[in-house]
């Protein structure tokens, strides 16, 4: 009895194999792109863990300068002397024929035996690693970007990330420019009985706790959590084609589960057959869709490197990695997202009375009395949202006013469209208009899932896309406001720098020395850069708050400019004091815009900086010259000192540079808005194909009273782009408020920079193009099955009339 009621219900899937293809597929498309989404976010975050392993600094407390600076090494002698067992690291940027690696310097012989770096376990690699010349461990990557380069001998290390290199303190200390000097003490847990006070041997040292994840884990969140919304995203848009396929299903085997019942099988059986019918294809796609998911991981997982790299200075594979997590996540999620889409179907099968009619019903048909409940929810959805953006703060409460907008949207277009369609038909005057608007009235509660997730689709891209197209318009201006310099040289070596200068000198009108340091600012890493006092930056640097003063308190030392990131995750104003290494705190005299960079920056004048970083090295220039002496200047460069590219390069190179690395970062955001697009396209063609099938009782007595079957298809048309363009001319506003919200929320909380919102028509016009083919493809089936449908399959609807 169970086997034979098993084929039954499995026999109407044979007999209707595009519902199951369509079943398959929504299921297949919402696995793919939440579990490839889960798989990226699993491999930057396993890369973030070996980060945070990386000889131990997620495990041990460290000893810092309190005002943020460098640690005299004579200070270590002193605790190590006092009895203290502290191990000394050294950490900087070390450039390299143009390459920027951090180069972390470690004493292996005093790191903590679970903290020493992967790859000197062993005794010989010890005595090799500390013996000079020594070596310097890098990843695969930047051994081969490196081959050939006069640099110390270089060792593979798959442990470490791109980006990254280890070497013995004293070869990094020398390669850094930082002899003499650490950058923090490893703190061992086993401290001897009795030593003497840390603030009677370094009172200027102060005690920091480790901190599980790491602080590019935490600063990337924003990104993941990001990621992870637009997975879900597109997850819930494949569901709808779920839910429609199963809803329609459940009325169309109506008569099959009163036979059912009426032979003896039980509810409790039959609702225990269709629920492992639903777990079964739920894996089976959910399968198929995991490997799915992991090509789209792939793909997508240079592009998201390169996102992460470019907005928060995080180092990550670029390839995948199977991991379990994914896997489980991604399984977990088909079969949750299908026994989802199925539970109106169950209960409404739990309480199918034994003689239950016999006559299908309309698919997922609505009552008004339902569209009023879901207008009135969807109304306090939006007051809701806009009450948590004007009152709300943090990332979590920007991205519940994205649901909020986006959901309280969708739930409200299915009652605002039918309260148009019925306004529409009031109006008409002829029969056939009449008739037009009242059957598209009676075809809103079925459409009403797929122009729901149209609208959520066409609103996302709208959104997002302004969002991109803002940064990347505001991104070009800002550009050529900071790069306001003709040509931009850096020197291998101190020496060559002074050589390049004097060479340059008679030559240009102006060389403007770029000098910087890492140092710790509000209690955090960040950058300190020094800046000549000359008109480049008086006319031309970006400033978006500052005193009336604010170039004159610089040049004198009275003042500094910090960039809008450390300005706005710090809560500061404009006089507020900042502490900087080895100085008094200043007060803040101007706020500078910075987009892209991830982390804390400030810009005081050339002779404090001087005083206050002696060590640093000046190797970079501004180049000030006429347009015309550039090539020049560019090929004396090459035959007199032998720089390259790499070392010498002009504003429009650097220009094209930054504009790929903001194109690569946004790939990700632009891909996964193709694929909602797509899955919300493919939502529609289910919807608007399995209703087809189902509307031959409205069509025939039309067709029968005189109307061609050529004209009912137009109609069709009409009625399907009417539809479509309606959903995008409420996306559009829809978008724009997403895109505010994105620009003055969630950029802020996540990346700490504000943009302006910039509307851009033209890609509204792409998007409306995209609409009409989304409709004109999923209409295309079943207008011509209409116009191809025999006059005696529409007789067969009188013939079957109850």
């Amino acid at each position: 009895m169970m086997v034979a009621s098993f084929s039954a219900l499995l026999s109407h899937w044979r007999r209707h194999p595009f519902q199951l293809a369509m079943l398959l597929l929504g299921l297949c498309l919402a696995t793919a792109l939440w579990s490839g989404v889960q798989a990226i976010n699993t491999e930057a975050r396993a890369s973030y863990d070996r980060a945070g392993a990386l000889i131990g600094q997620d495990r041990f407390d460290t000893l810092t300068e309190r005002d943020g600076g460098e640690i005299d090494q004579e200070t270590y002698i002193a605790l190590r002397r006092a009895g203290w067992r502290v191990s000394p690291v050294v950490e900087g940027n070390w450039r390299v024929e143009g390459q920027r690696l951090r180069l972390i310097g470690i004493e292996p012989v005093s790191m903590p035996a679970d903290g020493t770096a992967a790859g000197l376990a062993g005794a010989g690699a010890l005595v090799d690693f500390i013996t000079p010349p020594g070596f310097v461990q890098v990843a695969p990557s930047v051994l081969e970007t490196l081959r050939g380069v006069d640099t110390p001998p270089l060792r593979v290390s798959a442990d470490l990330l791109p980006g990254m290199a280890i070497a013995d303190i004293g070869i990094a200390q020398r390669l850094l420019g930082k002899q003499g000097r650490v950058s923090r003490l490893i703190l061992l847990p086993e401290q001897p009985m009795g030593v003497p006070a840390l603030s009677e041997v370094a009172p200027s040292l102060v005690l920091h706790k480790p901190q599980a994840g790491g602080d590019i884990s935490r600063l990337t969140d924003s990104f993941h959590l990001n990621l992870t919304a637009f997975g879900f995203l597109a997850f819930m848009v494949g569901l709808f084609i779920v839910y429609s396929t199963v809803g329609l299903a459940f009325e169309q085997r109506r008569p099959t589960f009163r036979t059912l019942r009426s032979l003896g099988l039980s509810t409790r059986l039959l609702m225990a057959l269709t629920l492992a019918e639903i777990t079964g294809f739920a894996l089976v796609a959910g399968v198929i869709g995991l490997g799915l998911g992991y090509f789209v991981a792939a793909a997508l997982m240079p592009g998201v490197a390169g996102t992460l790299n470019a907005l928060y200075g995080a180092a990550v594979e670029g390839s995948l990695a199977f991991r379990p997590q994914w896997v489980l996540s991604g399984l977990a999620i088909a079969l949750g997202g299908a026994l989802l889409s199925a539970a109106e179907s169950l209960w409404q099968l739990s309480r199918l009375p034994l003689l239950a009619p016999a006559q299908p019903r309309a698919w997922a048909q609505a009552s008004r009395r339902v569209l009023l409940l879901q207008s009135v929810a969807a109304v306090a959805l939006l007051v809701g949202a806009a009450a948590l953006a004007l009152s709300g703060a943090g990332l979590l409460a920007g991205f519940a006013v994205l649901a909020g907008l986006l959901l309280g949207a969708a739930l409200l277009w299915p009652g605002l469209l039918f309260a148009f369609v019925s306004l529409a038909g009031r109006w008409a005057m002829r029969p056939m208009a009449q008739w037009f608007w009242a059957d598209t009235r009676q075809q809103v509660p079925g459409l009403s899932l797929a122009v729901m997730a149209l609208l959520i689709a066409f609103a996302a891209n709208v959104g997002v896309s302004t969002m991109v197209a803002s940064f990347r318009a505001t991104f070009t201006g800002w550009l050529d406001q900071r790069l306001a310099a003709e040509l931009y040289v850096t020197a291998r070596s101190e020496a060559e720098a002074r050589d390049v200068a004097l060479w340059l000198k008679p030559k240009v009108d102006a060389l403007l020395p770029i000098v910087n340091a890492d140092a710790e600012l509000a209690g955090q890493p960040g950058q300190v850069y020094g800046v000549a006092d000359h008109p480049t930056y008086r006319d031309h640097w970006p400033l978006l708050q500052a005193r009336p003063d604010v170039w004159d308190r610089v040049k004198a030392g009275e003042g500094i400019l910090v960039n809008e990131q450390l300005f706005r995750r710090n809560h500061m104003a404009l006089g507020d004091r900042l502490s900087l290494p080895g100085s008094t705190a200043l007060p803040i005299a101007g706020v500078y815009s910075d987009y892209g960079n991830p982390t804390g920056q400030v810009m005081i004048g050339l002779d404090l900086f001087d005083r206050l970083f002696p060590a640093a090295q000046h190797l970079r220039f501004g180049v000030r010259a006429l347009p015309d002496a550039v090539p020049a200047l560019i090929e004396g460069l090459e035959s007199q000192f032998g720089l390259g590219s790499m070392q010498v390069t002009d504003q429009a190179a650097i220009k094209r540079r930054s504009l790929a690395i903001f194109e690569q970062t946004f790939a990700v955001t632009a891909a996964l808005n193709i694929l909602t697009l797509g899955t919300a396209g493919i939502a529609l063609f289910a919807s608007m194909t399995t209703l087809s099938g189902m509307r031959l009782p409205q069509l025939a007595p039309v067709w029968a009273m005189g109307a061609r079957r050529g004209t009912l298809a137009r109609l069709e048309l009409i009625r399907t782009l009417l539809l479509v363009v309606a959903t995008l001319v409420l996306a559009i506003p829809v978008g724009i408020a997403l895109a505010w919200v994105l620009l003055a929320i969630v950029n802020v909380e996540a990346f700490g920079w504000r943009l302006p919102l910039r509307l851009f028509p033209l890609d509204w016009l792409r998007l409306a193009g995209f609409a009409v083919v989304a409709s004109l493809v999923s209409v295309a089936f079943p207008l011509l099955r209409l116009a191809r449908i025999t006059p005696s399959d529409l007789l067969k609807v009188f013939a079957n009339e109850r």
